[in-house]
C-alpha cells in the first residue's frame, strides 16, 4: 500500500487519546495482537455494562411488589413477618412492607410485564435502525453516545425513589429511552468484534467473549440485590454510574478498525482464512475492498442465505432467555423451596448460576460449531436439549437448594448456548457471507436484523409471563418448552444441508484415501 493510506490511519490513530497514552507508555506502536485485546476487552466491558444495567429490573420485582401470599423473606413467610415487625427504620419496613406504588396493587404483576415489553419493544425497533446506522458512522461515537443515555435513563428509574414517584407512566417512558438507547450495544461490538477477527477460530473466540452476557447478568445481579437494603433506587443509580464510566472508556480507548489505528492486518492469523473447494481465496475482510464498500441495504441483508431462518430462530431462543433475564429472581421468591421462601435478596444472587451456566453454554456452542463447522446443527441441538432441561428445573426444583441450582445451572447452559452462538459468531458469518463478494460493511445491519427479530421474541416472552404466571407457572414453562422446540425447528433446513455437506465431504475424503483401482 502506499504511504499517502499509511498516513490516514495514523492521523485517525492520533484521535484516540487512550491510544496515545498506550503507545507512550509502551514506547513503541501498539501491535496488532495487543489492539485485538484491547477491542476484547473493552467490548467485553460495554456489553457486560449493558446487560448489568438491564438486569436490575427483575431483581428489584419482588419488592416493587411483593403481595403474595406465598412470598417470604429470610426464609419466613412475609405476612407473618410484618405482623412481627412492628418497629424499624424506614429502610427495614420498606424491605418488608407493601412494595411501591402502582406496583403493589391487584395488577402489580401485570404493570412490571407492561414495564419489560414497552423496554424490550423499543429495543427491539431501536435494533435495526441501530444497525443502519453504525454500518454508517463511527462505531465508536455511536457506542459512546449509547452507553451514557443507558446510563442516563437507568439512573433516572432509580430515582425515582428518592423523588417518591409512583406515577406509572414515568416508569414506563424511562424504561423506553433505556430501551432506545440499549439498542446501540450489540450491533456496534459485533460490528466491531468483527472487524478484527476473521472466520477461523471466531466460534469459540466470540463464545469466550460472549460471556460478557452472563457476566453482565451477574454483576447485575449481585450489584442490584446488595443495594436492597439501602433502598432500591441504588439497585439503578449503582449500575448506571458503572455504565457511564465505561462509556468513557470506548471513546478514549476502542479502535473501530484496524485501518483506523494503523495496524497491519498480515500479523492476523484469522483475517485472512482461505475458502475451501472451489471458492474465492480472498481474505475475510480485504483492506482494498473496504475502501469502495457500500453499506448493504435492510432488505439486501435479509436476503443473505441463512439471515431469515437464524433471526426466526433468535425470536423463540430470546423468548426463552428474556423470561429467565427478568422474571427468574421472582419465580424463585414465589416458589417454595425446600418448604421455605427466599428473600429478595438471596433469590437475586441464587438465580446468577443461570448466568454461570450461560457462560460455559456460549463456549461450548462456540467451541462445538467450530470443531464440527456446522452452527446450525450445534444451535438446534441445544435448543432441543433445553427442553427437558426446562421440565426438569419446574418440576424437581423445589427439592432443595442444591437441586435448584444444579438444574438452573443446567438450564442456563442450554438455553444460553444457542442465544449465545447465533447473536455472536454466527451473525458475524453472515455479516461476511461470501455472497457479498468482500463487502464487510454488512455486519452491523445482519446483526441488528438477526438480534432485533430475536428482540421482539424477547420483549413477547416477558410480558406473557406476566400474565400468565398469575395464573399458573407450569403454564409459563410449557410456553417455554414449546418456544424451545419451535427454535430447534426453524434451523431444520440448515442442519438437513449441514448434514449433506458433512455427508459429502466424508464421501470425498474417503474416495481421496482409498482410490479406485484399475
Amino acid at each position: 500500500m502506499g504511504s499517502a493510506q499509511e498516513q490516514l490511519p495514523q492521523r485517525s490513530c492520533n484521535k484516540l487519546p487512550g491510544t496515545r497514552v498506550l503507545q507512550y507508555l509502551n514506547g513503541s506502536p501498539i501491535s496488532f495482537k495487543t489492539h485485538q485485546a484491547i477491542v476484547l476487552i473493552v467490548t467485553f466491558l460495554a456489553y457486560a455494562s449493558y446487560h448489568a444495567t438491564r438486569k436490575t429490573t427483575s431483581i428489584v420485582k419482588s419488592v416493587l411488589d411483593p403481595q403474595t401470599s406465598d412470598l417470604g423473606l429470610n426464609f419466613y413467610p412475609l405476612r407473618q413477618t410484618n405482623f412481627t415487625a412492628s418497629t424499624g427504620s424506614r429502610r427495614f419496613s420498606w424491605s418488608l412492607g407493601d412494595g411501591w406504588a402502582p406496583f403493589n396493587g391487584s395488577d402489580g404483576t401485570s404493570l412490571l410485564g407492561e414495564l419489560d415489553v414497552a423496554f424490550l419493544s423499543v429495543y427491539a425497533f431501536g435494533m435495526y435502525f441501530s444497525g443502519h446506522f453504525g454500518d454508517r458512522c463511527n462505531l465508536r461515537i455511536f457506542l459512546t453516545v449509547g452507553m451514557l443515555g443507558t446510563a442516563l435513563f437507568t439512573t433516572l428509574f432509580g430515582l425515582g425513589y428518592w423523588g417518591n414517584i409512583h406515577n406509572f407512566y414515568y416508569f414506563l417512558v424511562v424504561q423506553m429511552f433505556a430501551g432506545l438507547f440499549q439498542s446501540t450495544g450489540w450491533p456496534s461490538v459485533v460490528a466491531i468484534v468483527g472487524n478484527w477477527f476473521g472466520k477461523s477460530k471466531r466460534g469459540l473466540i466470540m463464545g469466550i467473549w460472549n460471556a460478557h452476557t452472563s457476566v453482565g447478568n451477574i454483576a447485575g445481579s449481585l450489584i442490584a440485590s446488595a443495594m436492597l437494603s439501602y433502598g432500591w433506587g441504588w439497585s439503578f443509580v449503582v449500575p448506571g454510574l458503572m455504565m457511564g464510566f465505561v462509556g468513557l472508556v470506548v471513546f478514549l480507548i476502542l479502535p473501530v478498525t484496524p485501518e483506523s489505528v494503523g495496524a497491519d492486518r498480515e500479523e492476523d492469523e484469522y483475517s485472512c482464512p482461505k475458502k475451501s473447494g472451489d471458492e474465492e481465496t480472498e481474505p475475510l475482510l480485504s483492506q482494498e475492498t473496504r475502501v469502495e464498500d457500500k453499506a448493504v441495504g435492510f432488505i439486501e441483508a435479509w436476503k443473505i442465505p441463512g439471515v431469515a431462518p437464524f433471526a426466526l430462530c433468535l425470536f423463540f431462543a430470546k423468548l426463552v432467555a428474556y423470561t429467565f433475564l427478568y422474571w427468574l429472581p421472582f419465580y424463585i421468591c414465589h416458589t417454595a423451596i425446600d418448604g421455605k421462601y427466599l428473600s429478595s435478596e438471596t433469590a437475586g444472587t441464587l438465580s446468577t448460576l443461570f448466568d454461570v451456566g450461560g457462560v460455559l453454554g456460549g463456549i461450548l456452542a462456540g467451541h462445538i460449531s467450530d470443531h464440527l463447522d456446522a452452527r446450525a446443527i450445534t444451535a438446534a441441538s441445544f435448543m432441543y436439549c433445553a427442553i427437558p432441561a426446562l421440565f426438569f428445573y419446574r418440576s424437581y426444583g423445589h427439592v432443595s437448594l442444591i437441586v435448584n441450582g444444579a438444574l438452573m445451572f443446567i438450564t442456563g447452559m442450554f438455553v444460553n448456548g444457542p442465544y449465545a452462538l447465533i447473536t455472536t459468531a454466527v451473525s458475524a458469518d453472515l455479516g461476511t457471507h461470501k455472497s457479498l463478494k468482500g463487502n464487510s460493511r454488512a455486519l452491523a445491519t445482519v446483526t441488528a436484523i438477526i438480534d432485533g427479530t430475536g428482540s421482539i421474541g424477547a420483549a413477547i416472552g416477558p410480558l406473557l409471563t406476566g400474565y400468565i404466571s398469575a395464573k399458573s407457572w407450569s403454564a409459563v414453562f410449557t410456553m417455554l418448552m414449546a418456544a424451545a422446540l419451535i427454535a430447534g425447528l426453524l434451523l431444520t433446513r440448515l442442519v438437513v444441508s449441514e448434514v449433506a455437506t458433512k455427508i459429502e465431504e466424508s464421501r470425498s475424503n474417503r474416495a481421496r484415501e482409498c482410490p479406485l483401482e484399475v
